[in-house]
């Protein structure tokens, strides 16, 4: 086990969003080689739940996510999407960037050691999580 993989905290995501991710990470991953495989490996490591066994605390796709960057000390909400409904000028943040593919599954209070853009380690803190209503 790398020292990285130690301070990754156990993730959960939804059967279907892992599916779709997966196949998303697969069909990226010559663009972006990067973040394709590090999603792949949360993928790997994450427990898999049905979608009405998932935790209201765990960040899924669509869900606004409040996180702190711990080097920082800067707070940010998102919300976790798609790559085709992202604009980060609405908060709107791609599972396929480093960002997103650091915070998809973990929950309220874990935080992660993971790469920013510019392959800086930095310790990302969930602070608050909320799913969007059905239907929306």
């Amino acid at each position: 086990m790398t020292n990285n993989e130690a301070a990754r905290p156990p993730i959960h995501m939804i059967d279907t969003e892992a599916d779709a991710l997966t196949a998303l990470a697969i069909g990226a991953e010559e663009r972006l080689p990067q973040v394709s495989a590090m999603l792949l490996e949360e993928i790997a490591r994450a427990d898999i739940h049905p979608a009405g066994e998932i935790p209201a605390d765990v960040v899924t796709m669509h869900a606004s996510v409040e996180f702190a960057d711990e080097a920082s000390g800067t707070t940010r909400t998102v919300q976790l999407v798609f790559p085709k409904e992202a604009d980060i000028s609405a908060g709107r943040v791609s599972i396929m960037t480093p960002v997103g593919a650091g915070l998809i599954g973990l929950r309220e209070g874990q935080s992660i050691l993971w790469p920013d853009r510019d392959g800086h380690e930095r310790r990302l803190r969930i602070v608050k999580v909320r799913q969007r209503p059905a239907g929306a």
